[in-house]
């Protein structure tokens, strides 16, 4: 069984997460083929966007505490090793990733979440940290990732308290765009995706990063950064067409270059 299913709709590649008896826990194989799985959709250049979503009642539970064992007593090469890839993958793609949240996303499963660029959540979704629980820090990029989507009071609140977050607390926090039917959630996450891949997905990762840097510079310097990136934009194929369809007012055709 593929750890991780791959499809493609039009110029849409959908990632499941293939292990729902353990509500797609993390394992090495199954963050290793997640990591393939980014490398292999995105090496196609007709690909324009990804989504990311879970195979049955779960997204992601978290971590696989007997596979995690297997990492052996070194857990930060362990970690890095064979986590690290996927995550930076999503973090890094070169298209826009939208995650379709169905049910649990528990500890890493959280954090998995949080790499991609806009979530959606199913009814069914709960967000919940964990960690602390069993006496642990939040890992996986959740203590850098979680402030910055919902602020540092609110992240703390849940990774000190462990509650567990619902899909419309959730939405009315700002951590995801929109709360849909568990029925309609691919189709709605799929349009979304397609919206994004449709646009000028060079601009828009660009845009992301801008955002990721602002983080650590002054407002000085980000002003600077801002033009530097323009400045370099502004010369592909679509920014021109993106000029040339405003002025003969008609809609712009992006190709993501």
């Amino acid at each position: 069984m593929t750890a991780v299913k791959r499809e493609r709709d039009g110029n849409i590649g959908i990632l499941t997460l293939n292990d729902p008896a353990s509500l797609n826990a993390m394992t090495p194989e199954l963050l290793g083929d997640l990591a393939a799985a980014i490398g292999e959709m995105t090496g196609d250049a007709t690909i324009r966007a990804l989504v990311l979503t879970g195979e049955g009642r779960g997204f992601c539970s978290g971590q696989n505490l007997k596979a995690f064992q297997s990492l052996g007593n070194d857990i930060v090469t362990g970690v890095m090793t064979h986590y690290w890839p996927a995550l930076r993958s999503l973090r890094e793609c070169r298209v826009p990733v939208v995650v379709a949240v169905n049910g649990v996303a528990a500890g890493g499963g959280f954090s998995l979440a949080m790499s991609g660029d806009i979530i959606l959540a199913a009814r069914s979704a709960s967000f919940i940290q964990v960690f602390s629980r069993i006496g642990l820090v939040p890992d996986l990029g959740s203590t850098w990732l979680l402030p910055r989507l919902i602020g540092r009071q609110r992240a703390l609140d849940l990774m000190l308290l462990n509650e567990p977050l619902s899909a419309e607390r959730a939405k009315e926090w700002g951590l995801v765009r929109d709360v849909v039917d568990e029925a309609r959630l691919l189709d709605e996450a799929k349009t979304l995706a397609r919206r994004l891949g449709d646009g000028p997905t060079r601009a828009m990762v660009a845009t992301r990063q801008l955002l990721e840097e602002s983080e650590h510079a002054s407002y000085a310097d980000q002003f600077r950064r801002e033009i530097e990136v323009q400045s370099e934009i502004r010369q592909s194929a679509d920014a021109l067409e993106g000029r040339n369809a405003f002025v003969e007012k008609r809609k712009a055709q992006f190709t993501g270059r």
